[in-house]
């Protein structure tokens, strides 16, 4: 995405030798138990929204209960690696603290593009 500041493409790069498991700590790898009980302990901060796209580690977001960002539109986020059971057409949520996005009962540490 071309909105992104100088640095973010390396917090983007997976240090883990290929075929293994990554291990940075850096946003949009790995959530952290305390990014976990925040957002667990802030319930109110959640924006409901739908899939919209998803292309390679991006995943386009289209918030539909704009409680906390200031616009409707689609929010781009990246995460590390994309889990299988995510899909377009898909209910999420989006912390608007946290950068967190929740889908079922999985959670994940993501990087949004409005925000680098």
């Amino acid at each position: 995405m071309s909105s992104l500041k100088p640095g973010v493409e390396q917090v983007m790069q997976c240090s883990s030798a290929s075929g293994g498991a990554c291990d940075k700590t850096d946003p949009g790898h790995v959530l952290r138990p305390l990014q976990e009980r925040v957002t667990a302990a802030t319930p109110s901060k959640w924006d409901d929204g739908i899939v919209a796209s998803v292309s390679g580690n991006w995943i386009g977001v289209a918030l539909v209960d704009v409680t906390s960002t200031d616009s409707g539109d689609t929010v781009w986020v990246w995460t590390h690696a994309i889990p299988a059971g995510l899909a377009v057409g898909q209910p999420v949520a989006l912390h608007a603290v946290y950068p967190t996005l929740a889908f079922g009962s999985e959670r994940l540490s993501v990087v949004i593009a409005a925000a680098v």
